[in-house]
């Protein structure tokens, strides 16, 4: 089987390296027997190999801006070094009869560190102490500890499972929220996305972690905000269209949350100007927070040649992507 991993000449995200692949190949065993490989990092380079590729690793700006404009008869397999499909749902970039595949599972870890981060900021104070710093403020808001609070999660998947563990043994009652009220191990329950309002008046931090499908286009709306307690905080590590920006904004402003750790945003990058550099209580990152230098592009590669091997078996393929549902 021959793979292709394309780089996107211009992308900020951890890029693969042949040293990878090899050392992916080494820890794999038997899964990585018979693999030809080559590797890109310009469109030429990308042009040239797509007429012997059975496999690519790439991101989805390849598959929109490069993947179009070439004849792959070959290709079976697009593995994406990323989880979010929601770019390439909008249009017909993946070529009849090619499987797509995602790297989740790669992000458990980093991005639930990311949320305990966030959480424990937010309980805190940590943004209003940002602010208050630039005002050369010194005024005092004591904390209580996190043990026995409510966090809520949407999406209760690798990720979002990953931080209920790290919260839950911090001692705080967790709610996850997903398509199935089937139990989570690291929940003390989980409710329907169809009951969300239900659970939101309990909610004392609002984890966002879900895909974005038109299903969760703006599940956190105005509506929606309103029902959170008064000085409750919300953090979104999934996508920034999950949250009626504005109304979200609006109540930071007008004190009505406690806080927020943003690390998407609509639109990204963030223009100057823009209201989300001045509200209040507000924490912003640039959409970083499941990526590791060290370890994504190692377990990335890790999982892509798990599903070879399932490939080759036969047997489903564990991160097969359905585009009509979002993930």
């Amino acid at each position: 089987m021959r793979i292709h991993i394309q780089n996107h000449p211009n992308d900020g995200n951890p890029r693969a390296t042949l040293e990878q692949w090899h050392e992916a190949v080494a820890r794999a065993g038997d899964k990585g027997r018979g693999l030809e490989i080559s590797i890109g990092h310009t469109e030429d380079e990308f042009s040239a190999a797509a007429g012997a590729m059975n496999a690519l690793i790439t991101s989805s700006r390849v598959v929109q801006n490069f993947l179009p404009a070439v004849t792959a008869p070959s290709l079976k397999l697009v593995f994406l070094t990323h989880a979010g499909v929601d770019s390439l749902a909008k249009g017909s970039f993946i070529p009849p009869g090619v499987t797509l595949l995602n790297n989740s599972g790669a992000h458990g870890a980093k991005a639930a560190e990311f949320a305990l981060m966030a959480v424990l900021m937010l309980a805190n104070h940590l943004p209003l102490f940002g602010d208050q710093q630039r005002q050369e403020l010194w005024q005092r808001k004591l904390a209580s500890s996190v043990a026995g609070r409510r966090v809520t999660i949407i999406g209760i998947g690798s990720i979002g499972g990953a931080i209920a563990q790290l919260l839950k043994g911090l001692g705080m009652h967790v709610t996850g929220v997903r398509t199935s009220t089937e139990p989570h191990p690291h929940c003390d329950r989980v409710v329907a996305t169809s009951d969300l309002d239900k659970a939101l008046p309990e909610t004392e931090f609002l984890v966002l972690v879900a895909p974005l499908t038109p299903q969760t286009f703006e599940m956190l709306n105005r509506h929606r905000i309103g029902l959170l307690p008064a000085g409750a905080g919300v953090v979104n590590i999934g996508r920034g269209e999950l949250v009626e920006q504005d109304a979200l904004l609006d109540a930071l402003d007008s004190g009505a949350l406690g806080g927020a750790v943003l690390d998407v945003t609509t639109p990204e990058p963030v223009p100057p100007g823009h209201r989300l550099w001045k509200t209040r209580n507000l924490i912003l990152t640039p959409h970083m927070s499941s990526g590791d230098p060290l370890t994504y592009i190692p377990r990335s590669l890790d999982i892509f040649l798990d599903n070879i091997d399932a490939h080759r078996a036969g047997r489903p393929l564990p991160n097969e992507v359905d585009l009509a549902r979002g993930y």
